[in-house]
């Protein structure tokens, strides 16, 4: 996947801006069922956020955890919530439309 310019970045926050965590670290922390629903949720929406409930120390490092075994980017973050974007490989199914770069 490339690399994001930093408009598109912008954009994607914006497009997040109303979305709720559709993931939550809790007590258990990075497991694989986590990355696995992660990685399912990017397939159906391209564009979501995780939310840090515990474990908010490690955030960063566990956020980009996360991002790197779902092939995902981290659009952003704020406060415990990082905003995660992976590209549909369908075009025919893409939900976001990236401005070009």
């Amino acid at each position: 996947m490339h690399a994001l310019t930093s408009s598109q970045r912008k954009y994607l926050r914006a497009a997040a801006h109303h979305l709720a965590p559709l993931i939550i670290v809790g007590k258990h922390g990075l497991t694989d069922a986590l990355v696995r629903a992660a990685g399912e949720a990017l397939e159906d929406h391209e564009l979501i956020k995780v939310r840090f409930n515990d474990f908010k120390d490690r955030k960063r490092e566990l956020s980009e955890e996360i991002a790197r075994r779902t092939g995902a980017h981290i659009v952003g973050a704020l406060g415990h919530v990082f905003i995660l974007y992976r590209q549909h490989p369908e075009a025919d199914k893409r939900t976001v439309a990236l401005p070009d770069a």
